[in-house]
């Protein structure tokens, strides 16, 4: 069972925490870690694109001239694709990129990607984080006290004053444990997380 240290925000060790081997010790399966990071990228695609095919250009209702004895290639319509200005064929057309990995997969994906975090010794546990007003002075004090970098925080729940003083610092990232995802997971720095949060982590994927 894996022991690390537990923080305070003056960077100084209070205690330690046994980490479930189950989430933080499991066999890091690099496949699952890209099929979830693909899965999460196609996912923010909007798939908007979209060209214009002969039904939708405008125009083209008359037929160009009659069918025979002109000497020139039959056409039906001026918005064929061959023709300038006609329609596009097998063009890109609006879509939806999104599509899910099966439940254990995508969670054994989440325990790969912590229990990587933990080997390489980018796991940092805090004891508790609060700010009775939101200013991202504190956070930058706070990150400094702990010496990260390009740190995720993760908090139990949501802590508006948290959130507030960390989105204006460059490279930073909030979120509660619930949105946890292995792409954040592994695109930032060190995964610094509340007991609370470990807590909830371990229930949910344990």
């Amino acid at each position: 069972m894996p022991t690390v240290p537990v923080y305070n925000t003056n960077g100084s060790q209070v205690g330690e925490i046994n980490l479930s081997e189950k989430v933080f010790g499991a066999k890091i399966n690099e496949s699952l870690l890209h099929q979830s990071v693909v899965m999460q990228l196609s996912s923010r695609r909007l798939g908007t694109v979209a060209v214009k095919n002969r039904s939708a250009v405008r125009g083209g209702g008359k037929k160009p001239w009659r069918q025979k004895g002109t000497g020139q290639a039959r056409h039906g319509t001026r918005r064929s694709p061959i023709w300038t200005g006609g329609g596009v064929v097998f063009g890109p057309m609006p879509r939806d990129y999104k599509y899910k990995l099966p439940k254990k997969a995508r969670r054994h994906a989440l325990r790969s990607a912590l229990s990587a975090k933990l080997e390489s010794g980018e796991i940092l546990v805090l004891d508790t984080i609060e700010f009775d007003k939101p200013k991202t002075k504190n956070m930058i004090g706070v990150l400094e006290n702990l010496k990260v970098n390009k740190p995720l925080l993760v908090t139990a729940d949501y802590q508006e004053n948290v959130e507030k003083s960390a989105r204006n610092i460059p490279g930073v990232l909030t979120m509660i444990s619930e949105s946890l995802n292995v792409y954040d997971i592994l695109v930032q720095g060190n995964l610094v997380i509340t007991k609370d949060a470990v807590a909830k982590v371990e229930e949910a994927l344990g």
